[in-house]
This record gives C-alpha cells, sequence and structure tokens, in this order.
C-alpha cells in the first residue's frame, strides 16, 4: 500500500507543479493530495516533499496557520465546486443531488467561516 500512496504522491505533486505555471490546472489541490499521500506513505518522501518551494509557497501557510490567501481559497473553491458540479449533474437519484448541493453548501460555508484569510506575502 506504501507504494501506490508514493506513486500518487508523485502524480499528483507533478500535477501541481505544472499547475504552477499553467493557470488553468489549479496547483493547492493537487499538492494537498500529494502531502497526504506522502504522509502515509513514507516518512522519507513526507519529509522530502514538506522542504520543496512548491509545499513552502502553497502549502506552508495554511499548515502552520490554519489560514489561506484568497487566490488560494478561490482555486481551491473553482476546482472543487466544478467536480462537485460535475457529480451534481451526473447524478441520477434526486435524493443525491439534495445531498451533493448540501456538500457545495458546507464547502463554501467551512471555506468563509472556518478558515481565515491571509494576504498574500509580498514580493521582493
Amino acid at each position: 500500500m506504501k507504494v501506490i500512496y508514493i506513486t500518487l504522491g508523485f502524480i499528483f505533486f507533478g500535477l501541481g507543479a505544472i499547475g504552477a505555471f499553467i493557470p488553468v490546472l489549479p496547483t493547492t489541490p493537487f499538492l494537498l493530495l500529494a502531502s497526504g499521500c506522502f504522509a502515509r506513505g513514507s516518512d522519507r518522501f513526507n519529509d522530502w516533499f514538506t522542504s520543496t518551494k512548491l509545499y513552502k509557497k502553497h502549502l506552508e501557510p495554511y499548515y502552520e496557520n490554519r489560514a489561506m490567501t484568497i487566490k488560494t481559497k478561490a482555486s481551491l473553491l473553482t476546482f472543487a465546486t466544478s467536480m462537485m458540479l460535475l457529480s451534481f449533474l451526473a447524478m441520477p437519484n434526486k435524493y443525491g443531488k439534495i445531498f451533493m448541493a448540501g456538500m457545495i453548501v458546507f464547502l463554501y460555508y467551512y471555506f468563509f467561516f472556518r478558515i481565515k484569510t491571509i494576504k498574500e506575502p509580498v514580493k521582493g
């Protein structure tokens, strides 16, 4: 199972790295997935990942302060909402649609009221 987590970690890390350069592909959600996979897969790879520039730029502020920049929140919400809307539209069951709509509402509640918003760090 560890090999699978490490492999997924590298796949998500690669997608997150590509997303750092291509605005259409979100960076943070993939890096969050990579972080979770590396944490479950290997202490060595997790230590490596947490020392990368991508981690320090995109995830470290969240892990340290439980806060995100407005840009990070927007990126995550855009990605998550689009995936949830696809599920909502594909759901044949009305109770499933109600559940998915509730999940979207909860997502926005959590991001707006439970996660602090911090200012973008000044680049010098």
